[in-house]
């Protein structure tokens, strides 16, 4: 079984669960999870994980990403991009400077109201399941941060956008809300995701190539280690006497772990390993009780 993360390059026509139920039969494993949903039209990074890798999976989705967008002036749907059923077509007043300037006022923490045609959930249902049965309900607006938004083309009345964003932000919803601010509308005319966290467009594996990694039993050269999304953190190993307990998932005492050079300070967190180098998982240095408590076990499979 393979553990750890796969930058998987998702391309249109694809949606996150169909590139999971590929992977399954790639990766010849059921223990797969994605890490945040992409549009079936978009393209671009979608970071999959394997094994007990998938205990990441909140924590990649918590990771700011990074789009370029195809931002439509002058037309709005009812999905927010240009596959939807057009509501409105109006004249494009706003000048290219006007533009800039409209895009700009939405850098930073603003609030955002997540679109009908998404996958998040009100009172247990998908609003996209609601709006293709033509129901509206009221969805309460989110804050999100948008760190940067830089215009990279300019062919009126389309624009090409790059937005460095939080998690949670809609791309369709910063193109619509951006033609309202103009008095025109917008639509999203498409959406490539190029990063999410550390994983990069340029960096990413399409199915295919995946595919052909599997046949040539190469695959393993594709996945990212669990322990490498916490190579910020300061290497342990636990003595043969503690074993048992790193691998029930137990706090350890100071005395279980091989000394280290600079001691320990409290909330200090670690990368914990047994003395076969395996890597079990992140502690945390709790000084009031002299122990190292577990943060995240990625306790081995087979």
């Amino acid at each position: 079984m393979y553990h750890g993360i796969i930058n998987v390059y998702k391309e249109a026509g694809f949606t996150s669960h169909d590139v999971v139920a590929k992977l399954r039969g790639i990766c010849k494993q059921k223990k797969i999870g994605h890490t945040g949903t992409l549009d079936p039209d978009a393209v671009g990074v979608l970071p999959v994980c394997l094994g007990n890798g998938t205990r990441l999976c909140d924590m990649l989705t918590d990771r700011s990403k990074e789009y370029i967008a195809c931002l439509r002036l002058g037309i709005v749907t009812d999905t927010q991009d240009i596959s939807g059923k057009i509501l409105e077509e109006k004249a494009v007043g706003a000048s290219p400077e006007e533009v800039a300037r409209a895009a700009e006022g939405f850098v930073g923490e603003i609030l955002q109201t997540p679109p009908m045609y998404s996958a998040l959930k009100v009172n247990g249902k998908k609003l996209c399941d609601l709006a293709r049965k033509g129901q509206e309900v009221a969805r309460a607006a989110r804050p999100v941060t948008i760190f940067s938004l830089e215009i990279q083309k300019e062919e009126h009345p389309e624009y090409t956008i790059k937005v460095a964003c939080s998690k949670g932000t809609y791309i369709r919803t910063l193109c619509h809300d951006i033609g309202q601010v103009l008095g025109c509308g917008g639509v999203m005319k498409s959406l490539t995701r190029t990063r999410v966290g550390e994983f990069t467009i340029e960096n990413a594996l399409a199915l295919k190539e995946l595919q052909r990694l599997s046949d040539e039993n190469a695959l393993t050269g594709a996945v990212v280690p669990v322990e490498h999304m916490f190579r910020q953190f300061p290497v342990v190993k636990v003595k043969e006497s503690a074993l048992r307990l790193l691998k029930n998932g137990n706090p350890l005492r100071v005395e279980d772990i091989v000394p280290v050079t600079g001691g320990f300070s409290q909330g200090q967190q670690f990368r914990v390993y047994g003395q076969e180098g395996i890597f079990y998982g992140v502690y945390c240095y709790q000084a009031g009780q002299g122990l190292l408590c577990p943060v995240k076990m990625f306790l081995p499979e087979a």
